[in-house]
């Protein structure tokens, strides 16, 4: 592995490592970089929207819990005073919804272990108090348009980087966020370090782009590359590491000696991930425009991006918030033997038929939604399955309702299916489901000026963060789409898959699941572009997708994002599918087959990820 010499006039470079890509990612992050990065900054990302609608219903059920326990109790416990030992630093959203309590576990561990360390705790983020204004005011959610509801469990704003500049600039070793935006931890270090000021867009969406890429963790490090057998050791994959320069440009990198590999494909695919329209990916701190961002190989395992631009971020943040909605029970059985999916799918009606009788019986009510899935027939691919003839199947049956003890019925009513009905039928012994809370999100907009940020030191009195109001967003300028490719009529076609011609991943935000494409060769992407219409698009992916879909294009890395809107049935923990979160969507349109001029692809094949 080779990193880039530094230039005379960018010389300083400042080494974040993207220890966490999610509350449950491996603990082997944090001891890698920390003992093998030569890192300045250790940062944590813990906060996916599902994981807020979880750390939710930890605290309905234990009120001092609702933040990511893993970051004390296996994270810090592991490297804690190794990274102060080194002078490295850290930030991390691990508060979760209750900052405070993730603050005093971190103290009672380094009293424990003997150790003497500054703590920053930010918060602010928390808006419950202003749900009453908020719902009288007609506030709904941005995606389905329903009100917010009476009762809330949790709202949380998305933060931006300012407060943990600050907590840096104060002097903390640690600090410890709420909900913030996830590439925050990663602009505050760097606006402490360099000096950014708060309307250095350029740089401000140069240094957010590093977050988003090292933000989930070995996803730019090889992790979900479409080319995944190019990929080595994925026992020791390396975490990312960011080298930024004070100019906004940085290079991506891992720990020598690790798995996984650096490329310009997986970088690119990574800076897709999960965004929308790239000329507005909207932050709290800079509207940034990634549509001219390039991505270059630098070496082996060493790439180089730059390019992001910035404009004046609008006067908002987002909030996440959740309300609980019920109860969910989802219960599941193994199907083995000759029509395994018909005897599947008769069992989920037959536990649904004996449940309602029950449920009826007792006065109950009928299921506020059912929803059955027969693992092993494809069914993510709908139309397209081809696996009619499985001989070994999961059926998988999720119910909704509004009386925990509708679903305790029903949880006592699908093992009986083990001796009464189905040849064939068994599991892995898991015993009866667990019934547990329905946790709905929501997603609205609250003024900045609503939101007052404060940061603590080692529990001194909270200082408030000043935080510009924002103005009105201006639109970026437009890009124009990628030129017709032409063809004679009589020119011989080929058919190919889209796999052939693209990278892929795919991600979600609420009920849009987005899907990121990279061509293989730049010269391709007019020839994506031309192909992969919103509407061929849609309808290829129709059993799934109900609402509109949204195309892109990112010239700068020969890129193309899909927004595909109502994908995921709800999305996140308000889903009952097989994959709430849209991760499949990508590997489903790579299958696509599109009909191509044969002399623009000269010698098909994949082309080789460097």
């Amino acid at each position: 592995m080779s990193e880039p010499a530094p230039s005379s006039s960018n010389s300083r470079t400042v080494r974040i490592g993207g220890a966490s890509g999610f509350w449950g990612d491996s603990s082997e992050g944090p001891r890698q970089l920390v003992r093998h990065g030569r890192i300045d900054y250790l940062v944590f990302d813990y906060l996916a929207e599902t994981t807020m609608a979880v750390l939710a219903a930890a605290r309905l059920r234990k009120p001092e819990m609702g933040y990511a326990t893993d970051f004390v109790d296996i994270a810090m416990r592991d490297v804690l005073a190794d990274a102060l030992a080194k002078g490295i630093r850290i930030v991390s959203n691990a508060g979760g919804i209750h900052p405070e309590g993730c603050a005093a576990a971190l103290r009672a561990l380094a009293d424990e272990l003997g150790l003497a360390v500054r703590i920053a705790v930010v918060t602010g983020d928390d808006v419950g108090a202003q749900l009453p204004q908020l719902r009288a005011a007609g506030v709904r959610d941005m995606g389905s348009g329903e009100p917010l509801p009476e009762r809330m469990v949790s709202a949380n704003a998305y933060l931006g980087a300012l407060a943990v500049r600050d907590a840096l600039a104060a002097g903390a070793q640690v600090v410890i966020t709420g909900r913030c935006v996830d590439s925050a931890v990663t602009l505050g270090p760097l606006m402490h370090e360099f000096g950014w000021a708060e309307d250095d867009w350029d740089r401000l969406a140069g240094g957010s782009l590093a977050g988003h890429i090292i933000e989930c963790g070995c996803q730019a490090t090889g992790g979900l590359h479409t080319d995944w057998q190019d990929i080595p050791g994925w026992d020791n994959i390396g975490y990312p590491i960011a080298l930024c320069r004070e100019d906004g440009s940085f290079s991506i990198t891992k720990p020598p000696g690790t798995g996984g590999r650096v490329l310009r494909a997986a970088a690119a695919e990574q800076m897709l991930y999960e965004i929308g329209d790239p000329a507005s990916y909207l932050l709290p701190d800079v509207a940034c425009d990634l549509r001219e961002v390039r991505i270059e190989q630098e070496g082996e395992d060493v790439v180089r991006v730059h390019g992001a631009r910035g404009r004046a971020p609008g006067p908002h943040y987002k909030v996440s918030a959740t309300a609980q909605d019920g109860w969910r029970c989802a219960g599941s059985l193994v199907i083995v033997g000759f029509d395994a999916a018909a005897k599947a799918r008769r069992t989920a009606e037959a536990i649904l038929a004996r449940t309602r009788r029950i449920l009826a019986q007792k006065g109950l009510g009928d299921y506020r939604a059912t929803h059955v899935e027969v693992i092993g027939t494809e069914v993510l691919y709908g139309p397209r399955a081809a696996t009619a003839g499985s001989r070994e199947v999961m059926m998988r049956l999720v119910v909704d309702h509004a009386s925990r003890q509708a679903l305790e019925i029903f949880a006592r009513e699908v093992a009986p299916a083990g001796t009464s009905w189905a040849p064939g039928t068994t599991g892995p012994g898991a015993g009866r489901p667990g019934v547990s809370p329905l946790v709905k999100p929501f997603a609205f907009l609250i003024d900045k000026g609503a939101v007052q940020v404060r940061m603590t030191l080692d529990g001194e009195a909270p200082l408030p963060i000043a935080v510009p109001s924002g103005t009105v967003l201006v639109p970026a300028a437009p890009l124009p789409p990628p030129r017709p490719v032409q063809w004679a009529a009589d020119e011989p076609m080929r058919e190919v898959r889209l796999i052939e011609l693209a990278w892929g991943r795919s991600g979600d935000k609420g009920d849009i699941a987005n899907i990121g494409l990279v061509a293989r060769r730049g010269e391709w992407l007019p020839l994506l572009w031309q192909l992969l219409t919103p509407e061929a698009v849609g309808q290829w992916l129709s059993h799934l997708v109900e609402g509109p879909v949204e195309r892109f294009h990112l010239p700068g890395i020969a890129g193309v994002n899909f927004m595909l809107h109502r994908a995921l049935a709800g999305g996140g923990p308000r889903s009952p599918r097989l994959d709430p979160l849209g991760k499949g969507m990508a590997q489903l349109l790579l299958d696509m087959p599109l009909n191509v001029p044969a002399a623009l692809l000269g010698e098909l094949g994949k082309v080789p990820a460097k």
